[in-house]
């Protein structure tokens, strides 16, 4: 599911992100899925230092949560757990359907990315709420949701 400032921009806003940020299910099966997904685009972790032994595997998925990753399509964070939200079954809760191109996909929704950006506290997350709560107030008002 797409969260974080690529999920903004599904949503109205004007904001521009550089990496795009998933919650990812953490049952053996999905954990699995991904990690074959992205095989192929050399995933490594984004920031560390480039001799560090890392593969991004089942098991190491299993061991850890949250992944920020450098890949062949460009910087992508994998959550399984959002602040403010939990784990992806309560993000799946906070999320409508936007669609991408031809493809229907999970997007979390304004007030998801309200509830989270304040849980998270950080300075660039705090700047992004008037906006998000302005976008939220126009949907609301013309019945879209």
């Amino acid at each position: 599911m797409v969260i974080g400032g690529a999920a903004m921009g599904l949503q109205g806003s004007a904001y521009l992100t550089k990496d795009i940020d998933f919650c990812y299910a953490r049952t053996p099966a999905n954990i699995e899925r991904l990690a074959n997904a992205l095989q192929p685009f050399h995933p490594v972790l984004r920031g560390a230092p480039a001799d560090l032994p890392f593969r991004f595997d089942a098991k190491t998925i299993a061991q850890g949560l949250n992944f920020t990753l450098s890949t062949d399509l460009g910087d992508l964070d994998f959550l399984g757990e959002v602040s403010g939200l939990g784990s992806f079954q309560e993000v799946l809760a906070e999320s409508d359907v936007r669609t991408v191109g031809v493809v229907d996909c999970r997007v979390l929704s304004l007030e998801g990315l309200i509830k989270s950006k304040i849980a998270a506290g950080r300075p660039r997350d705090l700047y992004v709420l008037p906006e998000l709560r302005g976008l939220s107030q126009v949907k609301k008002k013309a019945g879209v949701e």
